[in-house]
């Protein structure tokens, strides 16, 4: 579901074609960023995208001119993923089938990365609001269209399903107990059985 488009855009500065061994650092750093955002969050700093890209400060300060311009369209990226995801599903045969394998990718990524987890459960800022109202905008046609199909309880309000599925994300610990790794993916199966319309028989 990932996706590098405007990622690196906030990678470089202007000016001549950068060599290879520039590019080859642009792609780390990006990656790192990217690994730094999902295990450590919003607060990752720039000597974590360092040490983790394997170059210098000096190289970062280069090559990245806001950290925060990079973290955020990192993000925008993967919104974007998410909202052409949320499109396919609701393009398949199967309304049901569709809607539970974007159901799959919008808890495990969320589940998978600390920042997008964080940043889905905040107020958005500028630069990602205008593409999460895009992702809601196909979400609720996902949903609705999965309702008309009879596969999602009509019931529901489509705002209920993103709040729902988040639900299913699992903290580290409860009653002292550790989650399980594929903890998400049980508790999605329970959400995924009450969302589901049943019909008798």
């Amino acid at each position: 579901m990932r996706v590098a488009g405007e990622a690196h855009q906030h990678v470089g500065r202007p000016g001549p074609k950068l060599r290879a061994d520039a590019r080859r650092n642009v792609e780390r750093l990006v990656a790192a960023a990217r690994a730094a955002l999902d295990e450590v969050g919003l607060g990752v700093t720039t000597r974590d995208v360092a040490r983790r890209a394997g170059v210098g400060l000096g190289t970062v300060y280069r090559r990245v001119p806001s950290l925060d311009a990079l973290l955020a369209a990192i993000l925008v990226d993967t919104v974007d993923a998410m909202t052409q995801r949320a499109v396919q599903a609701r393009g398949a045969d199967d309304a049901w089938a569709g809607f539970a394998a974007f159901a799959e990718d919008f808890v495990q990524l969320r589940a998978s990365s600390c920042g997008l987890h964080a940043a889905l459960g905040a107020e958005a800022g500028p630069q990602l609001e205008p593409r999460l109202s895009r992702l809601r905008d196909a979400v609720r046609d996902l949903v609705e269209h999965a309702q008309a199909a009879g596969a999602i309880r009509a019931d529901l309000d489509w705002t209920d399903v993103p709040f729902v599925l988040a639900t299913a994300v699992p903290t580290d610990r409860t009653l002292g107990m550790p989650a399980r790794p594929d903890q998400w993916r049980r508790n999605l199966a329970v959400v995924l059985d009450g969302l589901r319309a049943h019909r008798p028989g």
